[in-house]
């Protein structure tokens, strides 16, 4: 086992935490709002920096988050556990079904580092050069970059909301330098703001990334606390393979014990006794095919 001992398990409390002027502030004037978003990215950049918060499975988590909001814009009535379930025990030659698709195109988005080649793969339904054009199109600080790109997406495509919301979150990840796309502007926005345009849907995607940011700062020290508990019992267990499990555990929203690199049985009783551990949860609440994530 390469994890740390329990004695090395981080203190949360070191970790920063969102200014309270930033959540309980509720500013009209544009340049406030703009404001306070500014803050709460700076905030969400300290954060994840640091080296306890395990960016994988943030990322992850925070895909499911946007897929389920992207799954309210086109009026459809599957939350996580439906999508977690049209992903995670979808069988070899199966098809996951337009909720699942597009959690498979939020998960994708968020696996590799951001770049035209990344965001095909993401998007298969889009050609490279497009996603390049669009992708390109803001100009400014971030958070208007970000407004400019889902604009010029829904401007030439009005339906094609999952597809602009995943160019927007990159184009704000490579405005604030982060290697990653980081969801945030689905789960902040509403289903009437992707119908506004110009200024408008800039003052909107500005209070979308103030919520979305102080929540992913919350999910992110939190998803610390619980990576610490996980590596902190790794030690405890015996199982061979046990050690790439947790590694998986560490990286992925939920785990089906099929995933795990070992035999079924074995895979089923390592879940459940990182459940007694408390380093997991089970998802589900069902007897059978059940779904594991930290």
């Amino acid at each position: 086992m390469t994890f740390a001992r329990p004695e090395h398990s981080i203190d949360t409390d070191t970790l920063p935490r969102m200014p309270a002027w930033v959540t309980s502030a509720r500013p009209e004037a544009f340049e406030d709002v703009a404001f306070l978003s500014g803050a709460a990215l700076n905030h969400l950049h300290l954060v994840l920096g640091r080296e306890e918060v395990p960016k994988a499975l943030l990322r992850d988590r925070l895909a499911l988050r946007a897929a389920e909001a992207c799954a309210g814009f086109s009026g459809r009535l599957e939350r996580a556990p439906e999508l977690r379930d049209a992903i995670h025990l979808l069988r070899p030659g199966d098809l996951p079904g337009p909720a699942g698709e597009t959690y498979l195109a939020w998960r994708r988005a968020v696996e590799r580092p951001v770049s035209i080649k990344a965001l095909g793969r993401a998007l298969p339904i889009l050609e490279l050069g497009q996603i390049a054009t669009w992708l390109d199109t803001g100009k400014g600080a971030p958070v208007t970059r970000a407004a400019m790109a889902l604009d010029a997406v829904l401007t030439e495509a009005p339906r094609a909301e999952v597809p602009a919301l995943i160019l927007a979150d990159a184009a704000l990840a490579q405005a604030l330098g982060w290697d990653h796309v980081v969801p945030l502007l689905a789960a902040g926005l509403k289903r009437t703001d992707l119908r506004k345009r110009g200024d408008d849907l800039r003052l909107a995607c500005h209070r979308a990334v103030t919520a979305s940011a102080v929540e992913a700062a919350r999910l992110a020290v939190d998803l610390a606390r619980r990576a610490s508990l996980l590596k902190g019992v790794a030690p405890k267990l015996r199982a061979k393979g046990a050690g790439a499990a947790v590694k998986i555990f560490l990286t992925q929203d939920a785990v089906a014990p099929s995933a795990l690199p070992l035999p079924d049985r074995a895979a089923r009783r390592l879940c459940d006794r990182l459940v007694d551990l408390g380093a997991v949860r089970e998802l589900t609440g069902r007897d059978t095919f059940r779904l594991y994530g930290v």
